[in-house]
């Protein structure tokens, strides 16, 4: 019996061997695979070269000297050791300070005090054009001069005012001449760039680049007082420079207002967006318009709005 039950129990046929020989194949392969693994892995290799030769320059500048700065006339500042050739690294130019006149530095002076290439080019267009330093302060109205860097120079400046001869009295003459009095700059309104408007008094740099910006907007000004109506700037200020400002005939941009969009007519600081939509509405209702005084048909359009805007505006190309 139990024989019987020991070859009934342990007797397979041919496709059950064919299975657990199978089965015991891939539980093989699957118990060698990571040992296997690594034999078809491409080994990796570093190379220490690089690594070696950043450690030896790190030790070559912990045991070198402090580096210092010499003065070249020709070459500027030089380091009495060279940097790694493949070191991007430059050093900034170093800040001095010493007593100066602004308005006599010259341009190596001004870099020698560390200030940028750019700033210098500002100051000597603005010197060129008339501009004059009066008082310290009026180092803070130079378009990129940093504050901490003018606050840091102004103890520095010393402005040379022009020597006084004690007053003579001396008996009249009718052939004397009469001394000659300076000329007070004017600035062409429409011509003149923020450096030439940070020349006249009360005008500084944030108030010079307002006014461009407002006579681009508008595509150039057809009137001196025009300028006034700049955001920020003082009535006072402007009465103070009104007699300085000049205005020649200059091409005034126009806009067409039979072909220009709504965007382009809004973007007008005189249009903006309700005249711009009613302009836009009136010419899809009525027609193109046959000349700018039509645009007086338009009920937001008064004898004021209309003078002002007027020489903007052109209803043929």
């Amino acid at each position: 019996m139990w024989k019987y039950f020991l070859l009934t129990y342990f007797n397979f046929s041919k496709k059950e061997r064919t299975g657990v020989l199978v089965l015991l194949v891939c539980i093989i392969v699957l118990l060698l695979l990571p040992f296997l693994f690594p034999l078809f892995k491409e080994k990796k290799t570093y190379n220490t070269k690089a690594f070696e030769k950043e450690v030896a320059l790190l030790k070559s500048l912990e045991t070198a000297p402090a580096k210092t700065y010499t003065k070249d006339s020709t070459q500027g500042y030089t380091s009495d050791y060279d940097l790694p050739k493949d070191n991007n690294y430059l050093p900034a130019r170093p800040k001095e300070e010493f007593y100066f006149d602004p308005n006599t530095l010259s341009e190596e002076g001004w870099k020698r005090l560390g200030i940028k290439d750019k700033t210098v080019a500002t100051i000597k267009k603005y010197l060129s054009k008339g501009g004059k330093f009066y008082k310290p302060e009026d180092l803070k109205k130079i378009w990129g001069i940093a504050p901490k860097d003018a606050e840091r120079l102004l103890p520095f400046v010393k402005i040379e005012r022009p020597e006084t001869v004690p007053y003579t009295s001396k008996p009249f003459s009718a052939t004397e001449k009469k001394p000659f009095v300076a000329k007070e700059i004017t600035v062409d309104i429409n011509e003149a760039d923020t450096s030439a408007f940070i020349a006249l008094p009360g005008i500084g740099s944030k108030l010079a680049q307002r006014i461009v910006n407002f006579r681009t907007k508008l595509g150039g000004f057809y009137s001196v007082n025009q300028v006034k109506e700049t955001f920020g700037l003082p009535d006072s200020t402007f009465r103070k420079i009104q007699k300085q400002l000049i205005y020649h005939n200059s091409s005034i941009q126009k806009i067409n207002i039979n072909t220009a969009s709504i965007e382009v007519l809004k973007a007008h600081p005189y249009i903006r967006y309700n005249l711009a939509n009613a302009i836009i509405q009136y010419r899809s209702q009525h027609g193109q318009f046959n000349s700018v005084t039509d645009i007086k048909k338009i009920v937001l359009v008064n004898d004021s709005i209309y003078n002002k805007v007027q020489p903007y505006l052109v209803s043929n190309e």
